[in-house]
């Protein structure tokens, strides 16, 4: 299988085990969420009245004072009492075997070649870190929103780049679904292409 790189117009050749496997969307979706799920911190925490400190003593008598009732200064109705239904530090994390992550990354990347999304480039380097210029060599290749994979991240890339929404320069070793699937195209270098097949083998 081959591929004209978009700046050069030169064929390169393309693994087809990976660029054409089938796309299935059941599995792309479960290892969206599983990316998603593991991005989550689960940290929140919060006491319960079992939790709170004090409220050893009854704040005053049962009878007799006018006011309402009250044994304990934890209570959920008090300004300084626990809360009701407390949030607990929570894992997330969800496994998926490394063969079905490496099938689903294989599916994504097959599909996005196959829309025309995937468009690879001899090289890709800027010649000073100015926005200026990689808009300039961004609308050279005819690209309003893209993702830029290089085989290692150069840093005049990542400084001429990291303010602009609209694209995102990653190494190799960054990609993964959820980001592959936030930009409309992803350019992709012939280093970083044969470092991608290595890693989806």
């Amino acid at each position: 299988m081959q591929v004209q790189t978009v700046d050069t117009n030169q064929t390169v050749s393309l693994d087809a085990t990976i660029f054409e496997s089938e796309f299935k969307e059941g599995l792309v979706h479960q290892a969206v969420c599983r990316h998603l799920a593991n991005a989550r911190s689960g940290n929140s925490a919060q006491k319960t009245r079992s939790e709170v400190n004090g409220g050893g003593k009854k704040p005053w008598r049962q009878k007799g004072t006018g006011r309402a009732r009250a044994g304990t200064i934890r209570s959920p109705i008090w300004r300084t009492g626990g809360v009701t239904f407390a949030s607990k530090k929570r894992d997330y994390t969800q496994k998926l075997p490394k063969k079905m992550y490496r099938a689903a990354m294989r599916s994504l990347v097959a599909e996005l070649n196959r829309s025309g999304a995937l468009k690879v480039v001899s090289d890709f380097q800027i010649g000073s870190p100015k926005t200026r210029e990689f808009v300039q060599k961004m609308n050279e290749l005819q690209l309003t929103n893209a993702l830029i994979v290089m085989a290692d991240l150069g840093e005049k890339e990542y400084l001429s780049s990291r303010n602009l929404v609209d694209f995102l320069v990653v190494d190799i070793q960054a990609i993964d679904p959820v980001v592959l699937l936030k930009y409309e195209n992803v350019v992709i270098t012939e280093e970083a292409l044969k470092k991608l097949e290595e890693k989806l083998q």
